[in-house]
């Protein structure tokens, strides 16, 4: 079994343009969906994790539409990334499959489950879905996103790396490079500016305020198939008040907090989150 970058990539034409992956593995499918950070990408959300994952499942990590590796679609990046799901899993033939989403890769996955429940047999969350009820809105990661969002700099990128965990000995000169470089790409930063920036958060609350579509976390009592909720209990994106009102709503959910660990589960308590997840997703 080959989980090398290049060992595991590949790519396939949809009638919206290619969308390029990661393969890995045998065995029932799992969709690995990736959040929208600074410099982002589903291998290096999933990299160290997916050995692990592909000795159980045939493993596909999704590279969403504008991020810089699959080609960007018009659109809502939130909204282009669940349609891209539903068109890479037709795409492959995959009828239904579960899914492992960190941060908005769990709110495109929680929306898949609402909008297409035939297609999500389990689905897991990393941080991510839900409103904040106690905690500060924006968060103070989303504000570190906003300020590189409007005027990016290497020093802004490693505040907000910074932000993601609760050990900085994670935030590595290796990582903050990656990190950076990617971040450069136009399109990404077209892409994170789309969902994390001063305008695209004015516009959204302004949506939010003359819309009478209810917000997607109020919907998930549609959420049918069994569903984990996983955080880090010191995660400063996304803090962890935010699933409470999911945990009630999704019929069948629980809830893992992870003790020192922030908004990268599956980096800083990676054998407890491969743990969890692994019972959760074989039981």
């Amino acid at each position: 079994m080959d989980v090398t970058y290049e060992g595991s990539r590949r790519e396939i034409a949809t009638d919206t343009g290619i969308l390029r992956y990661h393969e890995a593995g045998d065995g029932p499918p799992l969709l690995l969906l990736h959040g929208s950070g600074i410099g982002v990408s589903g291998w290096r959300n999933y990299r160290d994790n997916l050995d692990t994952f592909a000795r159980h499942f045939h493993c596909y990590v999704l590279e969403f539409p504008g991020f810089g590796i699959s080609d960007p679609v018009d659109g809502n990046p939130v909204i282009t990334a669940a349609s891209s799901v539903t068109r890479f899993m037709d795409a492959l033939d995959i009828e239904s499959a579960a899914i492992i989403g960190n941060s908005m890769g769990g709110v495109v996955g929680a929306n898949v489950a609402m909008e297409h429940p035939e297609r999500v047999g389990k689905l897991v969350t990393i941080g991510g879905v839900g409103p904040n009820i106690f905690s500060q809105s924006p968060s103070e990661g989303s504000r570190l996103l906003r300020d590189f969002a409007d005027d990016p700099s290497r020093e802004k990128l490693i505040r907000w790396l910074e932000c993601m965990v609760y050990d900085p000995a994670v935030v590595t000169e290796e990582r903050i490079d990656e990190s950076w470089a990617i971040a450069n790409a136009p399109q990404s930063h077209r892409t994170l500016a789309a969902v994390h920036g001063s305008a695209a958060l004015a516009a959204r609350q302004l949506m939010l305020t003359d819309s009478s579509r209810p917000p997607y976390w109020s919907m998930m009592h549609k959420i049918q198939c069994p569903t984990l909720f996983t955080w880090g209990l010191d995660d400063r994106q996304c803090p962890p008040d935010m699933p409470l009102v999911p945990l009630r709503l999704v019929p069948h959910a629980e809830l893992h907090i992870f003790p020192n660990c922030g908004h990268w589960v599956m980096v800083e308590a990676k054998e407890a989150f491969e743990r969890v997840t692994l019972e959760f997703l074989l039981r």
